[in-house]
């Protein structure tokens, strides 16, 4: 494979000390030059998102101001991607407790259960949301003992969501960092799906692999699945991988076998959206084959998550929710219809792939080679109580 040119290094995630929701560009030859989600203001302020199901064509901000648009973007895929739908979930709260701070505590209280509880109804697969959601209640729960008023409870709370999204933002720079280490210049990456900045408050998951290896001088070419029937690859994979100055190529979903037979692809990286306790993964439809065509041909499949991912309740993947998605996203995929009236249509959106086809999960704490319950249990030991 002939060498790549060296590319410049990527953006820099910011320090999580700082509870303020600062965005710090370092002196980097290429950052990114987007913020798929910020906090605006104070306590009262707004979410604003990109609108990711308007790219690539056009770029443009939605600012969320009632807990409803926060639910409507998670739902329809405005913002997307495990961890930046928990980080907006998260956000999301303290919009729709806005309206309660200035009733009784226990009233507040009660309003961020209502809201958390709702939010959770937008989207069944990302364990990321209801992670996040259950750290906002619990931190109502903890924090209302040494508040006196709603307001108050508030502003912690607020500060509570800030520390899920500067958490996410180190999570994605460690993931980088981490798995940079799998990758040596002159490979090829195929992924699927997209699992880059617009799927975090960060660089991103299996993207950051490949922006921490070229920040490292390493010369890298990643091929993109297109990603059908959403086209998450084409739009939005290869729109941020260009903007970053990754060398892309972009292929068909049914074209992986022929790239992969021909030696082109030297690892796979993807996401998840869950992962269960023996490491079976929930990540976009069509992942599962691409992992069944990497064994074949003798390719690593790599998955990159933080530790928020993991679902240790659920034993194996056969317990993780599949989100089904309308039909018409296959019938009139971006509005032009392209199947007869009346067919049926089958639209799952997630599909998961088995620990024995994975050869390595890789998190903001290292990588877990060969992933089996035993080991991702000692990998994330210090988070279960």
């Amino acid at each position: 494979m002939p060498e790549l040119a060296l590319l410049g290094p990527a953006y820099v995630v910011p320090s999580t000390g700082n509870l303020k929701a600062k965005r710090t560009m370092a002196l980097e030859t290429k950052p990114a030059p987007y913020f798929t989600l910020r906090w605006n203001g104070g306590a009262t302020g707004t979410l604003t998102l990109i609108d990711q199901t308007l790219l690539p064509e056009q770029y443009a901000e939605i600012e969320c101001r009632t807990v409803e648009q926060v639910w409507e973007a998670i739902k329809v895929l405005r913002v997307r991607g495990a961890p930046a739908i928990g980080v907006s979930a998260a956000y999301g709260v303290v919009i729709g407790a806005q309206t309660h701070c200035a009733s009784p505590l226990s009233h507040f209280q009660q309003r961020v259960v209502e809201v958390a509880d709702y939010l959770a109804t937008s989207r069944p697969t990302a364990v990321n949301l209801f992670w996040a959601l259950d750290r906002m209640k619990a931190a109502s729960k903890t924090l209302a003992a040494t508040s006196s008023t709603a307001a108050e409870l508030h502003d912690k709370l607020l500060d509570e969501a800030i520390r899920i999204d500067n958490e996410d933002r180190a999570m994605c720079e460690a993931i980088g960092l981490h798995g940079s280490g799998l990758l040596s210049s002159g490979m090829t990456v195929l992924t699927h799906c997209n699992a880059g900045g617009l799927a975090t408050a960060g660089d991103g998951t299996a993207l950051s692999v490949m922006f921490a290896a070229a920040k490292l001088g390493k010369s890298i070419h990643v091929f993109a699945d297109e990603t059908r029937p959403l086209l998450q690859g084409a739009r939005l994979t290869a729109w941020e991988l260009q903007k970053r100055n990754i060398p892309v190529t972009l292929i068909c979903d049914n074209m992986a076998a022929q790239v992969m037979k021909e030696g082109r692809v030297h690892m796979v990286i993807t996401g998840a959206d869950r992962i269960a306790a023996n490491g079976d993964s929930a990540n976009k439809i069509g992942t599962y084959g691409v992992a069944v065509l990497a064994k074949h041909h003798g390719i690593p499949f790599c998955v990159a998550a933080p530790s928020s991912t993991f679902d240790l309740a659920i034993p194996d993947g056969s317990h993780i929710p599949i989100e089904q998605r309308a039909s018409t996203e296959i019938t009139h995929g971006f509005g032009r219809q392209t199947a007869p009236d009346g067919i049926a249509v089958y639209n799952p959106a997630f599909d998961v792939t088995p620990a024995d086809l994975i050869h390595a999960i890789i998190t903001e704490r290292g990588v877990i080679f060969a992933p089996t319950s035993e080991t991702i249990r000692e990998h994330l030991a210090p988070r279960i109580s």
